[in-house]
């Protein structure tokens, strides 16, 4: 087992921090990535300030879990690129949903694959999971090629799933037997 199972090479996942309202505020009021989070209205600084203050549940009792995802930068400095959930967490049939956002200045560089790569081994060896699953829209090839790299495979299809306003997407479901 790895010493620590929430470190890779260039990220560290870790819990959410007070320190970190601001920055989530920013992305989960990002409109653009709204379609993949099914999110409709905006959250206040109050909403986040209490999602931070809950989020130090754990994940049997919360049923999901949210992760920081720091990169550690040539100076040794660390900046907070992402976040990675576990979400539906069922411990039952021991399996979870994944989502992930990496912020657009960071993305196609590899940290998005890095990131669900090190949440798999927790899930895995701390976790003591199963299987996880997730989502993606039909029309997000890049998140499609990124999981299916990673070993997740497509097993069904859920046609005219969502609505974009001008019409109707699959949104595919994938899933990594661990």
């Amino acid at each position: 087992m790895t010493s620590n199972l929430l470190k890779g090479p260039n990220l560290i996942l870790r819990a959410v921090e007070p320190a970190d309202v601001d920055l989530l505020l920013k992305w989960e009021n990002d409109t653009s990535v709204w379609k993949v989070s099914n999110t409709i209205t905006p959250y206040s600084r109050f909403e986040i300030e209490e999602y931070v203050m809950d989020a130090r549940r754990d994940i049997f009792t919360a049923r999901q879990l949210r992760l920081m995802i720091d990169l550690t930068v040539d100076s040794g400095s660390v900046v907070t690129i992402g976040t990675i959930d576990l979400f539906d967490f069922d411990p039952v049939h021991l399996r979870a949903g994944v989502g992930i956002m990496i912020a657009d200045e960071f993305r196609k560089q590899g940290h998005a694959a890095e990131a669900i790569q090190i949440l798999i081994r927790y899930s895995k060896e701390g976790l003591l999971l199963h299987q996880l699953f997730c989502h993606i829209s039909a029309d997000n090839p890049g998140s499609v090629s990124l999981f299916e790299r990673i070993g997740f495979v497509r097993c069904g299809v859920k046609k005219e799933w969502l609505n974009t306003g001008v019409g109707w997407l699959d949104e595919y479901i994938y899933q990594l037997i661990l």
